[in-house]
């Protein structure tokens, strides 16, 4: 096997990976909530799954991008691929980060009001 073709198949188990963790987050979201929802306050509930949902999601976009940037880097390096891949990232990189401030609250860059200086 060929290093290009080896380089190509870990872009696409990371890949893999990315999907997996949205697969299982999702699973792992809704049996939380499912066994949940009863116990606590109204909406605490819902508001919990929304957030252990949106960081899955986040996690495997992450995975997805470093999938993108190495199959298209790496095994395809035509100036066209590398404009399909940064077009991929920004919208990802988007999703990204809207979907940090509807879960956390506030922007990637901003310190929690949690943490200590």
């Amino acid at each position: 096997m060929e290093f290009t073709e080896i380089i190509s198949v870990a872009g696409y188990a990371i890949e893999a990976i990315g999907v997996l963790v949205v697969v299982i987050g999702t699973i792992f979201s809704s049996a939380v909530f499912i066994h949940t929802y009863r116990h606590l306050p109204e909406g605490v509930a819902y508001r919990n799954y929304r957030r252990q949902l949106g960081r899955s999601i986040i996690l495997g976009l992450e995975f997805l991008i470093a999938g993108d940037i190495i199959r298209t880097v790496i095994v395809a390096d035509t100036l066209e691929n590398v404009a399909v891949l940064g077009v991929i990232i920004l919208i990802r990189s988007f999703l990204s980060v809207t979907l940090h401030l509807e879960v956390e609250g506030r922007w990637p860059w901003q310190r929690d009001e949690k943490e200590t200086p």
